[in-house]
């Protein structure tokens, strides 16, 4: 696979092409799902392809196509031909010429530890956890839908430049979720663990899928999901309002996340989720979030989600501050982007969706630096009608990520120093910046914990990437709640 990937890229550079970076790319997926004691999903799709990138003229040029190991070294021909084909026409649309910053010459392997290979388990093993975890979660008449879900995902890339760079990496990737639905006196409400949307994720084997024990919170989640149906509506107006990891985690992919990816600052990203609050000049002078507020970027964080060893653009993983003690000193950019801003080093964020797309940037796993003490010290500090809020049920957030609305599944009142009424649709609302700098205090390194996103979609046509964020729970002072009983009692 080396010496084909190899190959393609030789050919480009024969055919004219200024620079060229081919990868060879098998992504291995198995999904299972129970619905109501049912196998609902039981899947297995298996892909493998060639993409190959050129640049011409100052311009980027991509071909891909799927294969079979023995039909690869006939596909390359054509790909060179159809890529540089491609930059020749774009090259004189270009109002500034692509530069790419720094070499990708790295040559080596990387692969994600894993104490237990997830494919090699046997399917009736992992039936009978989700037979479990399906059984944990019945036995109320109130509970109209029951969910459980595992994924597991192994990507393999062989990767060659023109720079001299040659790579390979195996990235596995394990998780699921429990979700129950329940119904009571015309309400309906949803609670699930360890997260909603898709589950939580983790870089790693099957040992991650086992220490979620999902069966062992089966019975948890059925008795939240019907008490919440029961739960007084949570009241509107300004309060303080501490937060979960779990719902903090797509705060930071949304709030955080978005806005620093360099091809957004630089307006070169608008699809889907829109481009950025943030320019260039906020670099170094943006006051991001309070002095309570650090974010680091991270691909070489253990058990994460965009842990490997090099990005698609060949640049060895990192680790760099994005925000430092509420300053903005960082964003993520791959060699392309990091050219043009006119930085001095490439964030390796620069990822594609399998054989099949380029590269782009991509938020990389990014985490919230822990500050100091408990969850229970966090609430024992906090006011009577404090709220603590976990589990994002719906979100929306502007094409320049400054306003959000987040709704979650599940909130606590702080009552004595401790959590007291349950409270169903917690809404809050605000402004990325001014909320981060409403943070008055971050749980310590005990609470903190990587949350996975595989769903993250960027670009057009559009790529799905995934990345993790770490963090602990977290304070935020006077947020804005909305009142949602009126649309409730309707």
């Amino acid at each position: 696979m080396e010496a084909l990937a190899a190959r393609a890229v030789e050919t480009a550079m024969e055919r004219g092409a200024d620079y060229a970076d081919a990868r060879i790319v098998r992504v291995a997926r198995e999904t299972l799902s129970m619905h109501n004691g049912r196998v609902a999903d039981a899947e297995a799709p298996d892909e493998f392809g060639v993409g190959l990138r050129v640049l011409k003229d100052g311009a980027f040029g991509f071909a891909a196509a799927p294969s079979s190991y023995s039909e690869l070294g006939g596909v390359v021909p054509g790909l060179a031909r159809r890529a540089l084909a491609t930059a020749r026409d774009l090259a004189p649309l270009r109002r500034r010429p692509i530069e790419l910053l720094g070499r990708a010459s790295a040559r080596g392997e990387f692969e994600t530890p894993c104490l237990e290979n997830p494919f090699a388990v046997p399917l009736e093993e992992k039936i009978e956890l989700l037979i479990r975890a399906d059984r944990g979660m019945s036995g109320r008449r109130e509970i109209v839908s029951r969910l459980a879900v595992m994924s597991i995902r192994r990507e393999e890339q062989w990767q060659a430049t023109s720079d001299g760079g040659a790579t390979h990496q195996v990235l596995v990737r394990s998780g699921g979720r429990i979700e129950a639905l329940a119904s009571a006196g015309g309400i309906v409400e949803r609670r699930s663990y360890p997260n909603a949307l898709e589950g939580d994720f983790r870089g790693g084997g099957f040992e991650i899928i086992r220490a979620l024990q999902l069966d062992a919170h089966a019975e948890r989640v059925r008795d939240e999901a019907i008490a919440l149906c029961h739960a007084d509506v949570c009241p509107g107006g300004k309060t303080d309002l501490i937060i979960g990891g779990a719902q903090l985690a797509l705060q930071i992919h949304e709030s955080v996340g978005h806005p620093t990816e360099l091809d957004r600052i630089l307006g070169e990203e608008r699809d889907l989720a829109g481009g950025s609050f943030a320019t260039i000049d906020d670099l170094g002078a943006l006051r991001y979030g309070s002095e309570h507020v650090s974010f680091v970027a991270d691909s070489t964080a253990k058990g994460g989600l965009d842990t490997r060893g090099w990005d698609d653009d060949g640049v060895p993983s990192k680790r760099f501050e994005v925000v430092r003690k509420g300053k903005l000193v960082g964003l993520m950019g791959g060699r392309a982007s990091s050219a043009r801003a006119g930085l001095g080093a490439s964030g390796s964020v620069s990822r594609a969706e399998g054989w099949f797309s380029p590269p782009i940037d991509r938020i990389t796993n990014l985490s919230l630096v822990p500050g100091s003490g408990s969850l229970e010290d966090l609430i024992a500090s906090s006011e009577d009608g404090t709220l603590f809020a976990d589990t994002v049920k719906t979100w929306s957030i502007d094409q320049e990520r400054r306003n959000f609305q987040f709704t979650c599944e599940v909130a606590w009142e702080v009552r004595g120093g401790r959590l007291a009424r349950l409270l169903r649709l917690p809404t809050y609302q605000g402004n990325s910046v001014d909320f981060w700098n409403s943070c008055d205090a971050v749980a310590g390194p005990e609470e903190w914990r990587l949350h996975g996103v595989v769903n993250c979609g960027k670009g057009n046509p559009m790529q799905i990437a995934e990345m993790s964020h770490g963090a602990s729970p977290a304070r935020f002072r006077g947020v804005q709640m909305l009142d949602l009983r009126s649309m409730s009692d309707q």
